[in-house]
């Protein structure tokens, strides 16, 4: 298995009972240290950019494009590196499994971080490349708003360039990937499309995404913004909402 967006496994040792594998080293560290906690160094919008869609191409390849289909289970913040070129890399592959293109792999307990864990998988346990497509909606938001459970819709450290459409439809996307419904969330090849430019984004006008705002914490409801706003006018209400 490899990927330019997958931190690189260089070997695995076992001691006893404890099993320790051995990456890559990725100078840059890894992505939550650029967003929370008011932090030294920050990413502007073109390299926060880059990086969502380094780990859309990453979970690509995992659910769609390997041999077998990989279930993450943990995608995070702190799980994404960043390599000398400031490249996204997905890392962390302690909690994933593996299944048959066309199945589920069966899982019954409930396994990843809290904050960035599908409403249907706290239920029943199982996961499912759905499940992982929520997590990433969550990472999305929390990527273009620069805070764990985007307590507020703003990050003043986006840098005075950046692309409004782009942002806005940022949004949209991290919105519909962490949908409640996991039969409304995009695959991650039409997340790509959409991060792309090859492919539109649906209406979202009639998806309540109101339940996404509360349960991620958003404040004033991104959801309800991203709905009722257009263009520049909507991205300048999110960017105007401070610490």
């Amino acid at each position: 298995m490899s990927h330019r967006n997958l931190v690189p496994l260089l070997g695995y040792c076992r001691r006893k009972d404890e099993l320790l594998l051995v990456y890559d080293y990725m100078p840059n560290g890894s992505l939550d240290k650029y967003l929370y906690n008011g932090p030294e160094v920050t990413l502007d919008w073109k390299q926060r950019f880059k990086v969502i869609k380094g780990v859309a191409s990453a979970l690509f390849y995992l659910h769609e494009d390997w041999e077998q289909v990989v279930i993450h289970r943990d995608v995070k913040a702190s799980n994404v590196l960043l390599d000398a070129e400031l490249n996204g890399r997905l890392g962390d592959f302690g909690l994933a499994r593996l299944c048959g293109h066309g199945s589920d792999p069966l899982t019954t307990h409930v396994a990843g971080t809290w904050g960035y864990l599908a409403p249907d998988h706290i239920r029943t346990g199982k996961a499912t490349t759905a499940t992982d497509v929520f997590a990433f909606g969550v990472l999305v938001l929390e990527v273009a708003c620069g805070r764990r459970n985007i307590l507020d819709a703003k990050d003043p450290n986006l840098g005075a360039e950046y692309d409004q459409s782009e942002v806005e439809m940022v949004l949209k996307v991290g919105l519909l990937c962490s949908h409640s419904d996991p039969h409304a969330r995009p695959t991650m090849r039409q997340v790509l499309n959409y991060l792309n430019g090859d492919a539109m984004l649906p209406d979202l006008s009639p998806l309540d995404l109101r339940g996404n705002g509360m349960m991620l914490g958003i404040h004033q409801g991104v959801g309800e913004l991203v709905m009722s706003k257009g263009g520049s006018s909507m991205v300048d209400s999110i960017l105007s909402v401070g610490r």
